[in-house]
């Protein structure tokens, strides 16, 4: 039997297993790929979307997957701990590409941003070609070589505790801000947001780093895709309140999407 057999064989097994069977082979599916969607589901195992949603939530009730925005990720991905910085920059790379583009497109020449550590942080710095004499101060160690020479006037960065595999500085950061700084924008990634918890990152000194950030900004964008819409990470950042702007790529849900209204947050959905 050659590869092909084998790939057709290994998915006529998956549409004929019992419910019990088929759950443990999701889990399975989920734990390898680390993200996984409820249309690829409902077409790999030939069953209805709603039958899969129900799979997912009554995995997720037994802690054995994180449910997301339209699928489910390995439940040690974003909750206790940080996925490897290379697979979170291949992860949902077009939508983190639309969401730099116009979390960049938010930013006017002359201003003061706070940039954390993050892939989609880290795309948008990328995409500020068009502004000019822009100071930075951010965690990421990989800002100064990524931002465009043209765009900026000055690169402060924060020193702390290096993560070398993040590529970034964490650690108590009101000493940064004891002299007292002017800031207009800080551009935030982070690693959930949901109605119930708000917004939330995978350790606990990045989150303090986090709302230190978005406590002396302005005004503060937040920059997420739609796979952690619903999603609680291990550490919470603050309410929903507490950003102005949240980027994204696609629309959030209705019970998200009121709880971010209720707190005046504008919503922008990056252009395909």
């Amino acid at each position: 039997m050659n590869d092909r057999q084998d790939a057709a064989a290994g998915e006529s097994d998956l549409r004929d297993t019992l419910p019990a069977k088929r759950r443990a082979e999701l889990v399975r599916l989920v734990r390898a790929r680390g993200q996984v969607t409820v249309t690829e589901l409902a077409a790999l195992f030939d069953i209805s979307v709603d039958t899969v949603r129900r799979d997912l939530d009554q995995l997720a009730e037994r802690g054995l997957l994180a449910r997301t925005h339209g699928g489910a990720v390995a439940a040690g991905d974003l909750v206790t701990q940080d996925t490897p910085f290379i697979d979170r920059l291949a992860r949902q790379k077009g939508a983190k590409a639309r969401i730099a583009r116009a979390a960049a497109a938010l930013v006017g020449d002359g201003e003061t941003l706070l940039i954390n550590g993050g892939s989609t942080t880290r795309a948008a710095a990328a995409e500020l070609g068009l502004r000019r004499n822009l100071t930075i101060v951010t965690n990421n160690l990989a800002l100064p070589q990524i931002v465009p020479q043209d765009a900026c006037r000055d690169v402060y960065v924060m020193g702390g505790h290096y993560r070398h595999e993040a590529q970034v500085t964490l650690g108590e950061v009101r000493f940064a801000f004891a002299a007292g700084i002017n800031v207009d924008t800080a551009l935030i990634g982070i690693g959930g947001i949901s109605a119930e918890r708000g917004l939330s990152t995978t350790s606990i000194a990045e989150a303090v780093m986090i709302a230190e950030m978005m406590k002396v900004a302005r005004r503060s964008v937040v920059l997420v895709d739609s796979s952690k819409f619903g999603h609680d990470s291990f550490a919470t950042i603050g309410p929903l309140a507490r950003m102005h702007v949240l980027v994204t790529d696609e629309a959030p849900g209705e019970e998200l999407g009121a709880a971010l209204a209720k707190s005046q947050v504008d919503v922008v959905v990056a252009p395909g």
